[in-house]
């Protein structure tokens, strides 16, 4: 699997899978959900690119489903809680590759706020339905113990301009006491980091390209590194920290363990909680085109979730570079 393959399904993991594509149509509402109208503005201006309509349909059908289950059940995602996880994402692509994704997937970056708030509203909704003992934690390391090692990691952060000359001067003024953040922010070319003061955060090998992987892990920490070219451009790095590799522990590892066993069940359970959301809802399809829009039903009652206690919701556990 190519960089940009690999870049767009974490993309699509880490935003519920809710993609949005579709097509063109003519004015009025396209649908309702529990008297809530879907207008054909707001559809259309989600459907330019793909003429998958019906499956775009559904997805904003079940979004508002999602944001009427945390208005009635009065569950509220704090915006700090978004952008951390918004945050997590974009540190796991190079500079640039976060926002290319966003625009050949028809999507602003409201747009994946809006989704990420989805996808912690039903987090905190199936939570009852999940349970991970310490039994289950230590079978799964006993039986994945060499996945769970971790790698040597670096912390850095750059400023990438798009010419030797302007690298040579940005290296001059940060060696003469300029701070690296003010630099980054004036300079860099690289529009996620910049305005975080060009930081990158932890990466491991294989995570950027390899002349700037090859300059963060063989750079001393605080050193101001020359310029280094890559398909990007020229980088000038600041190695902030290295981590050494690791070996996976009950004591290390029990929380990242604890994620990922309890990120299986949601999964598992997610399928029945939105069915019954749908099924207890008023849909109403306007559009002709579009009256077969919605897949059937289960034949059984959907198990249920048990409504989530009026909560402010934590902030969700970082993923793991």
């Amino acid at each position: 699997m190519s960089n940009a393959s690999r870049a767009l399904a974490g993309l699509a993991t880490a935003v519920f899978g809710f993609m949005l594509a579709g097509c063109a149509g003519s004015g009025g509402d396209v649908a309702s959900v529990n008297g809530e109208k879907i207008s054909r503005s707001d559809f259309d201006s989600k459907t330019e690119v793909s003429p998958a309509s019906k499956a775009v349909l559904n997805q904003m059908v079940q979004g508002i489903l999602i944001d009427q289950y945390a208005r009635d059940n009065k569950i509220t995602i704090p915006d700090a809680d978004v952008a951390k996880q918004e945050s997590d994402i974009k540190a796991r692509y190079q500079p640039g590759q976060f926002e290319q994704i966003l625009k050949s997937q028809n999507l602003t970056e409201a747009d994946v706020q809006r989704i990420l708030r989805q996808k912690l509203i039903v987090e905190k909704a199936v939570a009852p339905s999940v349970k991970v003992s310490d039994a289950d934690i230590k079978a799964y390391l006993d039986k994945n113990h060499a996945t769970l090692d971790t790698p040597a990691q670096v912390q850095a952060r750059h400023i990438l301009v798009a010419d030797p000359k302007t690298a040579a001067d940005v290296e001059a003024q940060l060696k003469a006491g300029a701070k690296f953040e003010d630099m980054a922010k004036k300079y860099s070319t690289d529009p996620s980091s910049k305005d975080k003061g060009g930081e990158l955060g932890l990466f491991g090998k294989g995570q950027m390209v390899p002349a700037f992987q090859a300059a963060a892990f063989s750079q001393a920490v605080g050193a101001i590194g020359p310029p280094v070219k890559s398909p990007f451009g020229y980088h000038i790095i600041q190695v902030e920290k290295k981590n050494p590799a690791t070996v996976a522990t009950l004591a290390n590892s029990s929380d990242k363990i604890k994620t990922m066993l309890s990120q299986t069940q949601e999964q598992q359970v997610l399928p029945a909680f939105l069915a019954g959301l749908r099924a207890k809802a008023n849909i109403q399809i306007f559009d002709p085109l579009l009256k077969d829009a919605m897949p059937p039903l289960p034949p059984s009652p959907a198990p249920s979730v048990a409504p989530a206690a009026p909560a402010t919701l934590a902030p969700a556990t970082p993923a793991q570079k």
